[in-house]
């Protein structure tokens, strides 16, 4: 049975329309369940009975559950426990701005980055939008507050689940739905180049990352095997069409490793590569984990500095969640 969390308001206006019903209905459904944050389908009050029997008899609104939460500095992970029983985890971080959230999209990931502890998990599944829209609706109502931001960036590629991210993402941004701005969204990718040129196609307002994390093949392909299928020439011109399509601004992430990626020589030859594209390069130090032999680099400033002498216009990640393993690079699927 279709979980009611995984509709798009276009899709419940068809819904109804198909059972002979006026399709204004499901936009009070989308505010029973995203406004008045009703859950209970008994409970929708200005639906005739009958029509609510229906809904509970095609729909479902169950949950998935917050199984365990760690507290760090202005960050909080959680564990989730799916109703088939595996692990996803979530991040949420406390700016001056507001609260982010860094959510899952799949079970375990495929992409087998060397250097990330979500991929010594392979893939088990891809996330139902509903598991996606309920790591947001669950957070919110356990620590009463508003989620302002939302970066698909924990376990999983996102672009691997590309059909269920996108309706997640129309959920969310709907105004009658979470309504939480485009320009509020990220979807990061490691590169799978036929999704970035159909996501341009989109032209949403969504900002984009791609996780570079090398200048060149010979080093991408050692620390990140999706190198091998799409290297980087192929990653530039998907870049430069998205950019060419949409006039937005992409985020280019670069994880700092030492002895690796983090010479004078790799900021050099990335700031030639990036020359002249409406991109910044996002520079995270890296979180080091007990199962990986990789290191945190000393010269993240240096590669800064490099890069803006460069013309590279370059920021570097406020570290978040190392305490508590919640840091880019360190969430895992399963229970420990």
């Amino acid at each position: 049975m279709k979980n009611l969390f995984d509709l798009k308001l276009n899709d419940l206006e068809d819904y109804f329309l198909n059972n002979n019903e006026k399709k204004f209905k499901a936009l009070q459904v989308f505010e029973w369940l995203y406004i008045h944050r009703e859950f209970n389908i008994d409970n929708f009050s200005n639906l005739k009975m009958e029509l609510r029997e229906k809904l509970k008899h095609d729909f479902t609104t169950d949950m998935i559950k917050i199984k365990k939460e760690e507290v760090g500095e202005d960050v909080k992970k959680y564990l989730f426990l799916l109703l088939d029983g595996n692990f996803i985890e979530a991040v949420l971080m406390h700016h001056d701005y507001g609260y982010s959230l860094c959510i899952s999209s799949e079970v375990g990931c495929n992409m087998g980055c060397k250097f990330c502890e979500s991929g010594r998990l392979k893939k088990v599944r891809n996330l139902e939008v509903y598991e996606m829209v309920e790591q947001i609706l669950l957070i919110e109502q356990k620590e009463n507050l508003r989620i302002d931001r939302v970066v698909i960036m924990g376990i999983g590629e996102p672009f691997d689940n590309y059909d269920n991210v996108i309706d997640f993402i129309k959920i969310i941004n709907n105004p009658k739905g979470l309504a939480i701005g485009a320009r509020h969204i990220t979807v990061s990718t490691c590169g799978l180049v036929p999704k970035i040129l159909e996501f341009a196609d989109l032209k949403l307002q969504v900002n984009l990352a791609i996780s570079l994390h090398a200048p060149n093949d010979n080093i991408r392909s050692k620390i990140m095997p999706i190198n091998k299928v799409y290297n980087i020439s192929q990653v530039m011109k998907a870049l430069k069409v998205y950019l060419e399509k949409t006039n937005r601004r992409v985020t280019i992430e670069y994880v700092m490793i030492n002895m690796v990626n983090d010479s004078d020589e790799c900021a050099y030859e990335l700031a030639n590569l990036l020359k002249g594209m409406n991109v910044y390069v996002n520079l995270i130090p890296y979180n080091e984990t007990n199962n990986l032999e990789f290191k945190k680099s000393k010269r993240v400033n240096d590669f800064k500095n490099i890069l803006l002498k460069c013309g590279i216009n370059t920021t570097i990640r406020r570290e978040f969640g190392g305490s508590i393993s919640g840091a880019c690079g360190q969430l895992r699927s399963k229970e420990v």
